[in-house]
């Protein structure tokens, strides 16, 4: 068994909540490093921090507005990135191989994760869904995903 290198990239994120969730998450499943892209807010917040419990300082993470930059950095430095969205040719969580190094884009709230950027990434990952809804919070997927991943 391999030990997993996830990244997570919180693109466009507008709730300071979901982002201190997210810093819980990393710090609790030990995820390498969460990337903060577009408008997605970063510490210090008092908001995030209110959520995160200190672990905004324990978690390796950066700021960066251009989330295409990153995307090619990542490619660059042979880290896959791939989008968790409910894409018809999407692979299903449950079913993923996970390469050594990942990065598992998030997507906004609402809309998702746009095509233009879902064509920059190796693959899209879905998390099955039984209730009406059809997506989960940006955060509670983040959580699910990185735990599948680095299970």
């Amino acid at each position: 068994m391999h030990m997993i290198e996830l990244h997570l990239i919180a693109h466009n994120i507008r709730s300071r909540e979901n982002v201190g969730s997210l810093f819980r998450t990393c710090d609790s499943l030990g995820v390498k490093k969460l990337w903060l892209t577009g408008y997605t807010p970063a510490p210090p917040d008092e908001k995030i921090s209110k959520v995160a419990l200190g672990a905004e300082r324990a978690v390796s993470y950066d700021k960066i507005i251009d989330v295409v930059s990153l995307i090619h950095q990542c490619k660059q430095e042979h880290i896959p990135v791939f989008a968790l969205e409910l894409t018809p040719d999407a692979v299903e969580l449950k079913d993923f191989h996970p390469p050594k190094k990942i990065a598992l884009l998030l997507g906004t709230e609402t809309t998702g994760i746009p095509p233009s950027l879902i064509a920059l990434c190796a693959g899209t990952i879905r998390i099955s869904q039984k209730g009406i809804k059809e997506s989960l919070n940006v955060s509670v997927a983040a959580g699910i995903a990185s735990w599948a991943i680095l299970r």
